[in-house]
């Protein structure tokens, strides 16, 4: 037996990485009837006749687990919000902020497509990159022009497992491969009529790149909050977490208690205004989401 980590599932086959070579397993019956699928990013055990007549004999417990993408173990999430073409969205961005945080995942905060934004637009990028600097996010600018900026993202990535989240369109494939060109990964146009991109990625694989791992996965697919609950938004949000010990009442949710201080914050600067109001929409959002049964 071997251990090793699974960095590719495709057609029922898992393809484990062991010592720098790569096996084609199958997962064993007994996952079926455990009713256990093995994901990728997990570690295995196997055992291989060959490079391609291998078979999972167990799976290590996970640090965590991600449904949509179905990806186990993750380090951090490289969130890609694009400038324009689609224009950049704090909602968007706040959104999967929250569900990246509920995953316990470490958030890095990637803004494309900086050399297509309009002058006039620039400062207000640059602010909300002041912004989510503040509260603690690595925010990084990337260009298809500047190419020295990748070096930051590189640095982001050494030694992690990173999954990558953001909409359509963000160029999220496109970073990949400015990455690493021999990856060659499929990318398509925006489509003019619908200012969104097409999914384009059919699997989730690792890819070794600037010495750690990278998912280039179909993304968050579902950006409901179906599996948070009300009381652990506000654990979401870092400037709330970092005032909450001051609000009057334990259990503060900062909407209509009195002396609260996250309100105190919204008040007084120190918490920006437009990250209060994506709360308050996430709020009524969980409050009014049909129960599942």
């Amino acid at each position: 037996m071997a251990t090793g980590k699974i960095i590719k599932a495709l057609s029922g086959f898992y393809y484990v990485l062991h010592e720098g070579i790569i096996y084609q397993c199958r997962g064993r019956g007994v996952f079926r009837k455990k009713k256990i699928t093995p994901l990728v990013g997990d570690i295995v055990e196997f055992q291989a006749e060959t490079l391609k007549e291998g078979y999972i004999l167990s799976i290590e417990k996970r640090e965590n687990e991600l449904v949509r993408p179905p990806i186990a173990n993750v380090d951090q999430a490289l969130i890609v919000a694009s400038t324009v073409n689609p224009d950049f969205s704090p909602l968007l961005l706040d959104r999967f902020l929250v569900l990246v945080e509920s995953k316990r995942l470490e958030p890095v905060i990637v803004i494309s497509k900086m050399d297509q934004l309009d002058e006039e637009k620039l400062p207000s990028i640059m602010e909300y990159q002041r912004i989510y600097e503040t509260i603690g996010y690595p925010v990084l600018l990337s260009s298809m022009e500047e190419l020295e900026k990748l070096n930051k993202i590189e640095h982001q990535l050494a030694n992690k497992t990173t999954v990558i989240a953001g909409q359509s369109g963000v160029g999220k494939s496109s970073l990949l491969n400015l990455l690493d060109p021999a990856l060659d990964i499929e990318t398509n146009e925006i489509s003019e009529s619908l200012g969104r991109g097409k999914h384009t990625t059919r699997h989730v694989e690792l890819y070794n790149i600037a010495g750690g791992l990278v998912a280039d996965t179909p993304g968050f697919s579902s950006l409901d909050f179906g599996e948070l609950e009300l009381e652990e938004l506000s654990e979401c949000f870092p400037e709330f977490v970092a005032v909450q010990d001051d609000c009057k009442f334990r259990g503060c949710l900062h909407v209509k208690e009195p002396k609260c201080a996250v309100k105190a914050g919204v008040e007084n600067g120190s918490i920006a205004g437009h990250r209060y109001n994506h709360y308050l929409q996430f709020v009524e959002e969980i409050k009014n989401r049909k129960p599942r049964y």
